[in-house]
C-alpha cells in the first residue's frame, strides 16, 4: 500500500509544481523512493513515463490558457518549459492537432488530459511467482555506460544492440543487465552489461569489475519470449506484488539475469525461455515482528 501511496503523492506533487523544472530524481526524492524504481513503478502503474505524463499535462493546461487568456505564445512557451515559441507550437500541434493561432482565432478543438489518480482495485487472481533469497556479495565483469533516467527506456536497448553488433568480437555475452544507482540521489544511473567474474578474462579484455554487495533479494522468474514476458513480470511487481507484499525496496540495484539463448530451440523467443528479475528488499516492520 505504501508504494501506491507514494505514486499518488508524486502525482499530487507534480500537479502542484507542474510549471517547475521537474526531474525524476527531484520527484522521487519527494516521495523517498530510488529514482530508478520510481521511474519503473510510475510507468507500470500510470501507463506513461513521468516525462510523457508531465508533457501531456502541460500541453493540456496550455491549451486552456490559449483559449481563456490573451497571453503571448512566447510567454506560455517559457511557462511550460519550452525553449522557443517554435518548439512549443510544434509540441502543441502534435498534441492538440491544431496550432495555438488556429485555436485562438478559428476556435479549433482542443484535447484535455486530466490529472491521474491511483486507486487500488481488485483484479483477477494473478499469481506472481517469487522467492526471497539471501546472497553473499559477488563480482561481475562487463562494460557500463551512464544513462539519464529521462531517456533510459530508449537508450538502454540501443546499448544492447551495440553489444550484439560486435558478433564474435563482443567482450561479454550479457548474462546480466544491471542497473546501479548506489547514491539514489541524481538524475543518472550506471547500466552494466555483465557476466560472472573471471579474473584472467577480465584482465585480458580490459573489462570493468564490480562487486554486488550482499543483500536479501526478491527474485521473480520469467518464462516465455523476450521482452514481452519480462515486461509483464515487471508490471506485476509494481502493480500487484509491491503494493500487497510486506517488503520494501532496500537499495538502488536492479538485476535482470538471462539464460543462454543457445539452450533453447527458438532462443530468446522460445516459449520456455527463462530469465529472472532481482530486486534488493528489506522486510517491513510487520514482517519483522512475525
Amino acid at each position: 500500500m505504501e508504494w501506491i501511496r507514494a505514486v499518488e503523492d508524486a502525482l499530487a506533487y507534480i500537479e502542484e509544481h507542474i510549471t517547475d523544472d521537474l526531474t525524476i530524481s527531484r520527484v522521487a526524492a519527494e516521495v523517498n523512493i530510488s529514482p530508478f524504481y520510481f521511474q519503473k513503478g510510475f510507468s507500470m502503474l500510470c501507463g506513461y513515463t513521468m516525462g510523457e505524463y508531465i508533457r501531456m499535462r502541460r500541453l493540456s493546461l496550455a491549451g486552456s490558457e490559449i483559449l481563456s487568456s490573451g497571453r503571448k505564445v512566447i510567454d506560455l512557451a517559457v511557462q511550460y518549459g519550452y525553449d522557443s515559441p517554435d518548439s512549443f507550437t510544434k509540441a502543441f500541434t502534435r498534441f492538440h492537432g491544431s496550432t495555438p493561432t488556429d485555436v485562438r482565432k478559428n476556435g479549433a478543438p482542443l484535447k484535455s488530459f486530466a490529472p491521474l489518480h491511483i486507486r487500488l482495485t481488485l483484479e483477477g487472481g494473478m499469481v506472481t511467482e517469487y522467492r526471497i533469497e539471501e546472497k553473499p556479495a559477488f563480482k561481475v565483469m562487463g562494460l557500463s555506460r551512464i544513462f539519464s533516467y529521462e531517456s533510459a527506456n530508449a537508450e538502454v536497448p540501443k546499448y544492447w544492440d551495440e553489444m550484439h553488433s560486435c558478433a564474435e568480437e563482443r567482450p561479454v555475452m550479457g548474462k546480466y543487465g544491471i542497473c546501479l544507482d548506489e547514491e539514489m540521489t541524481g538524475n543518472q544511473f550506471r547500466y552494466m552489461i555483465a557476466d560472472d567474474f573471471r579474473q584472467e578474462e577480465a584482465l585480458q579484455k580490459r573489462l570493468e569489475e564490480y562487486e554486488i554487495p550482499a543483500h536479501i533479494w526478491a527474485i521473480f522468474p520469467s518464462r516465455g519470449p523476450m521482452p514481452i514476458q519480462l515486461q509483464e513480470i515487471n508490471r506485476r511487481i509494481f502493480s500487484q506484488w509491491l503494493p500487497s507484499s510486506r517488503y520494501e525496496i532496500a537499495k538502488g540495484y536492479n538485476i535482470e539475469s538471462y539464460s543462454n539463448p543457445a539452450d533453447f530451440k527458438y532462443g530468446t523467443q522460445d516459449s520456455r525461455y527463462y530469465a529472472e528479475i532481482w530486486i534488493p528488499v528489506k522486510a517491513s516492520v510487520l514482517l519483522a515482528e512475525e
